[in-house]
């Protein structure tokens, strides 16, 4: 019972890694205790190990989760928790995935199987999770390196390079302690010195000519009562008045879906701030719902005033439509069948239809923005796919509210915070009730609004001139690198094997 309850116990403490903890070589540690729990295990008990460690990971990692469900779903709090529970042993399959193929099919060979065949199928285990059923992304483990030297290989292979550079290092650690030999300490060493050295590289470079006034607009409008007919107008006068406050600067942005109400409900209150913002020579940004003729609904960004072709009209064509809904927030998989079951499936706004992958950047006084609402930004490789040579900055519109006081929030800036430095662009981030923060071309937060109170954040800032190569090529250089690495890992087993039968 010592290793699934030291699995356990890893597993739960590897979220300490990340925002708001931020204890970074925690992961270190847990992965490294994970992989040398699995030396000389059969697969089937490997995989039990690793989904112990999953369970743990993300039951503690994602308990914020919890906060929305039992705040907004309808169900008794051990209903409740015995879903999170669910949604934890669902990603934990993942890891355990992994640790059965890791010793089903190289359970020989531990320095070969810990530097190159642990790091390629931990790449393939977030990778699938992060796609499978539209793909949950979150708590992949480069995230937690973001402010360490480590971070500095997002420019070039995005958070998927540091969490295959986090297992080589893990494994190099597991490697030294089981063979007793310190030599492999040199391979964290290593990479720890080189991120250090490529701090002082620069992908990209200051553009004077893109200098721009922002103004980001928190709300801290109480989600409980956001959507109550009669909180409609004064949560609109409150954006407004705020509004009205900072026309002097060149783009004033409002959260997601800042105004309650569908924008067909509200045609004369958004052609007058519109003339108001053109008259003022400002732009507003905004999150905001809409329908079309046919009854889609979606999540959408509306941009007004300075800048745009023409006055304010409802056109849906000139809006950025959220792609990557969240499931069972946004839409409900299987709803057929789901909905009628708790009111859990009928939450409010979860039957969202999808916008198209690749959309044009909004054009904003001038300016470009490549956009992801919400839970999008945690999907790099659709922001990287986004981005145009024209794309200035990179916006991100939020309503964290949902998550209340829990480490959620945290973590979604620090999601953030690493597509500025893939892309080298900098980061807009506005939200209900926080974090609201604008970043650096490098991540590094530049100023930051306090969580659950109305405020106005004022910055000035430029873009950045230049291409990352993780802009260039994304991930796919990594990929390509770990095929190969597993398909020749493949063939050298398989002769191994042969040459064994031979000599039976």
């Amino acid at each position: 019972m010592i290793r699934p309850f030291l699995a356990v116990i890893f597993g739960a403490i590897a979220p300490l890694a990340f925002a708001p903890y931020s204890y970074w070589p925690i992961i270190f540690l847990s992965v490294t205790g994970l992989l040398i729990l699995l030396r000389d295990r059969p697969p089937k008990n490997a995989a039990w190990l690793c989904f112990l460690w999953g369970v743990a990971y993300f039951g503690v990692g994602i308990s914020w989760v919890h906060v929305s469900i039992d705040t907004f779903g309808g169900v008794p709090r051990i209903v409740s928790f015995a879903l999170m529970l669910l949604l934890s042993c669902y990603l934990a399959i993942y890891p355990a995935l992994f640790g059965w193929v890791l010793n089903r099919w190289f359970s020989q060979n531990t320095t070969f199987r810990l530097l190159l065949i642990a790091p390629v199928l931990w790449l393939c285990n977030e990778w699938l999770r992060g796609w499978v059923f539209t793909g949950f992304p979150w708590l992949w483990i480069g995230y937690s390196q973001v402010d360490t030297p480590f971070a500095q290989y997002a420019p070039i292979g995005g958070v998927e390079a540091i969490s295959f550079i986090i297992i080589i290092c893990s494994g190099a650690v597991a490697n030294s302690i089981l063979k007793k030999q310190l030599r492999w300490l040199i391979f964290p060493v290593l990479f720890w010195s080189l991120g250090s050295l490529l701090n002082a590289q620069s992908w990209v470079t200051p553009d004077n000519t893109t200098k721009t006034s922002f103004a980001l607009i928190q709300g801290n409008i109480d989600q409980a009562k956001k959507w109550l007919p009669g909180e409609r107008w004064p949560t609109i006068i409150k954006y407004t008045d705020l509004t009205q406050e900072n026309w002097d600067a060149n783009i004033i942005i409002w959260p997601e879906a800042a105004v309650p109400a569908f924008e067909y409900e509200l045609p004369g209150f958004l052609t007058s701030l519109d003339h108001a913002a053109r008259q003022k020579h400002s732009s507003i940004v905004t999150g905001i719902l809409n329908q079309s003729e046919t009854g889609k609904f979606y999540n959408s960004i509306l941009t007004m005033g300075a800048g745009q072709k023409a006055p304010y009209s409802l056109n849906l064509k000139d809006r950025y439509h959220k792609h990557h809904l969240l499931p069972f927030g946004e839409f409900v998989p299987f709803e057929t069948l789901l909905r009628p079951l708790a009111p859990l499936f009928n939450l409010p706004m979860s039957s969202f239809t999808a916008g198209s992958y690749i959309q044009p950047n909004l054009s904003v006084n001038g300016r470009h923005f490549v956009s992801a609402l919400c839970y999008e930004i945690a999907f790099g490789e659709q922001v990287r796919e986004n981005v145009t040579n024209e794309t200035d900055f990179i916006l991100t519109l939020s309503n964290d509210a949902w998550f209340g006081h829990s480490i959620g929030p945290f973590q979604h800036m620090e999601i953030a915070r690493m597509r500025a430095l893939e892309l080298g662009k900098p980061l807009i981030r506005v939200t209900n009730n926080g974090i609201t923060a604008i970043t650096n071309a490098k991540g590094q937060v530049i100023k930051q609004l306090p969580q659950f109170k109305t405020a106005v954040l004022r910055a000035t800032i430029e873009s950045t001139k230049g291409k990352t190569p993780y802009y260039r090529f994304g991930s796919w250089p990594l990929y390509g690198l770990s095929a190969l690495i597993l398909l020749s890992a493949c063939l050298i087993s398989r002769k191994n094997s042969k040459r064994s039968d031979k000599w039976l």
